[in-house]
């Protein structure tokens, strides 16, 4: 088994969706939309396979702090080299993303930095 996708609700679809393109290499399948339900998404493919589904719903609200709730926490998107994580993370700082995890070797060995996508989602970025 395998995990097929990771769904998460976004207030700016297409700031969310370019924000992955532009940084995790995504591929973004066709807009979907249910103008019933006020639904909208798309899914994102990274190139082993794994998709991350960014949905959009008005009658959704975003958590006041989503690092303390239970639940979901953080997702890590692995770059290949410690090199990479040290790029990404410069080019994310430089771009005035927020950093919250500066790069480092955990405890539990993996050389990791922390991020926050422009909605606030934790994302660990490691080898």
């Amino acid at each position: 088994m395998r995990i097929e996708h990771i769904a998460i609700w976004v207030t700016d679809l297409e700031a969310m969706r370019a924000f992955y393109e532009t940084y995790f290499n995504a591929v973004a399948g066709e807009k979907y939309h249910n103008a019933t339900k006020q639904f909208t998404s798309y899914f994102l493919s990274f190139t082993d396979g794994a998709r991350l589904e960014i949905m959009h719903k008005p009658s959704i609200h975003a958590s006041t702090d989503k690092a303390v709730n239970t639940g979901f926490i953080h997702f890590a998107m692995s770059v290949g080299s410690k090199e990479q994580v040290d790029m990404l993370t410069e080019k994310l700082r430089k771009d005035g993303y927020k950093i919250t995890g500066e790069p480092r070797t955990t405890g539990d060995g993996y050389y990791e930095s922390v991020i926050l996508d422009p909605e606030g989602n934790q994302i660990e970025i490691t080898i």
